[in-house]
């Protein structure tokens, strides 16, 4: 099984998905460090909930 299989990216709703990115920018700012956070689906269900 591969890594893309094992952990597949989560299926983010967009105002989810804009609340990663939110904090990836606070923590950029904060730390003065390219921070990116990446959302899997542990369950693999893709339910994006």
């Amino acid at each position: 099984m591969s890594a893309f299989e094992q952990f597949p990216v989560a299926d983010l709703k967009e105002n989810h998905l804009q609340k990663v990115q939110s904090l990836e920018n606070e923590l950029r700012q904060e730390l003065g460090e390219n921070i990116v956070l990446i959302a899997y689906d542990e369950e693999g269900n893709g339910q994006g909930k």
